[in-house]
């Protein structure tokens, strides 16, 4: 299900207001996540965020778009839930791909943002920005009971025009490292042939 984009939406991505589901997801994991009665409602109020282009000079993502408060959010309270198609497959090459679940049997659940989405898929990484997240990525159960993962105030509040900072994770970083540096050896290598 769609609804308005906000401002500032990107045109080649689309905006989503509930979690669609990719067909590689196998029904009994759709089981799971999905509330038993299969009602999947929206919610009422807007989040209290606002996409803007980030301006700061010694932001790593200058020139791109983040996540910033639009009024004053206190300490441990639910910001917004990170919607996305929900998938089984692989996507290495997605910087918006979130774990979401994974099943006894071994499956791996994620929620990419990188084609479809809303607003919690600007949240940038603090790295560079500040000391801490003052945001984390937390799994649970929304108000209609689907299975997500929602973005939340850490211990302090978020003030009014402040950016969502999050931690992206050491391994988020370790594979672009690693990624970069592969591909700086293949570039060698074909130089070198």
């Amino acid at each position: 299900m769609s609804s308005a984009e906000p401002p500032r939406w990107p045109s080649d991505v689309q905006y989503l207001c509930t979690q669609r589901y990719h067909s590689s997801v196998p029904n009994n994991i759709r089981d799971h996540l999905l509330p038993k009665s299969q009602t999947r409602s929206l919610s009422s109020t807007a989040p209290p965020v606002s996409i803007k282009q980030v301006t700061t000079d010694n932001h790593p993502a200058k020139g791109q778009r983040g996540l910033f408060a639009t009024r004053k959010i206190p300490p441990r309270t639910h910001i917004i839930d990170y919607v996305g198609e929900v998938h089984c497959d692989e996507r290495p090459n997605s910087d918006y791909d979130l774990s979401l679940y994974r099943s006894p049997e071994g499956v791996s659940v994620g929620v990419d943002a990188s084609r479809v989405g809303n607003e919690a898929r600007f949240i940038n990484d603090y790295r560079g920005v500040a000391l801490k997240p003052n945001a984390l990525f937390e799994e649970r159960r929304n108000a209609a009971g689907e299975l997500c993962m929602a973005v939340w105030s850490g211990k302090e509040e978020v003030r009014k025009g402040q950016e969502i900072l999050v931690s992206y994770g050491k391994g988020f970083w370790q594979a672009r490292s690693s990624s970069t540096a592969e591909s700086a050896c293949d570039a060698c290598k074909l130089g070198s042939e």
